[in-house]
């Protein structure tokens, strides 16, 4: 990931994921866990699977398939009777699979380097407390997330996928306890629309 960086030159870019004037609907506990992204080796997906198969608990994955030999290296998990796979979605779909969610559930595999993920805003503006996975301290879910909107599990990359997903389950038992209004009245603190079209509208050209 870090070669990647190299070789396109990134330059740090403003978002916006609401619109002038829209506002985000009301926070609700949600049922199943949510996972969103690309569904490749990088993204990890499969440990977020096997965590909430741990807990008995039905899990949603949101996003593109961008690896097919890595679904099909995992095709036991994923195919398991408590995940259901929803696809590529955009706009109030989206919103409304984050928002319906009791936790979303953050993962990446051990060299990734995560640059910064826009779902961390997102999922707390929603409403949704979030449980992640690093492998190290210091990652962009560390700077996101506080005890009062998810809970980080923070596993040694040397250890096995299992002990990961053991760890990750844990964290997702931690961030159901968190009250979902609290959430999003932190999130829309902490990411607020307003804030980020006034730091682009004060950016030269």
């Amino acid at each position: 990931m870090i070669e990647r960086y190299v070789d396109h030159r990134p330059i740090p870019e403003l978002a916006v994921h609401l619109g002038l004037e829209e506002e985000e609907s009301p926070a609700t506990a949600g049922t199943d866990l949510v996972w969103l992204g690309r569904i490749d080796e990088e993204k990890a997906p499969h440990i977020a699977v096997r965590a909430a198969q741990i807990l008995g608990r039905r899990i949603r994955i949101v996003g593109p398939v961008f690896d097919e030999a890595y679904v099909r290296r995992h095709e036991r998990l994923f195919s398991a009777d408590h995940v259901k796979w929803i696809g590529e979605l955009g706009g109030p779909a989206k919103t409304a699979a984050i928002a319906d969610a009791s936790v979303f559930v953050y993962t990446y595999a051990r060299p990734y380097v995560e640059a910064g993920a826009a779902v961390f805003g997102e999922s707390l503006r929603a409403g949704t407390p979030m449980a992640a996975l690093t492998w190290r301290e210091g990652t962009c879910a560390h700077a996101a997330l506080c005890d009062e909107t998810g809970a980080v599990a923070v596993v040694d990359a040397r250890e096995e996928d299992e002990t990961a997903a053991r760890s990750l389950a844990d964290a997702i038992e931690k961030a159901e306890c968190l009250d979902h209004r609290h959430v999003q009245a932190i999130g829309m603190q902490r990411f607020d629309p307003a804030r980020h079209f006034e730091a682009m509208a004060a950016r030269s050209c």
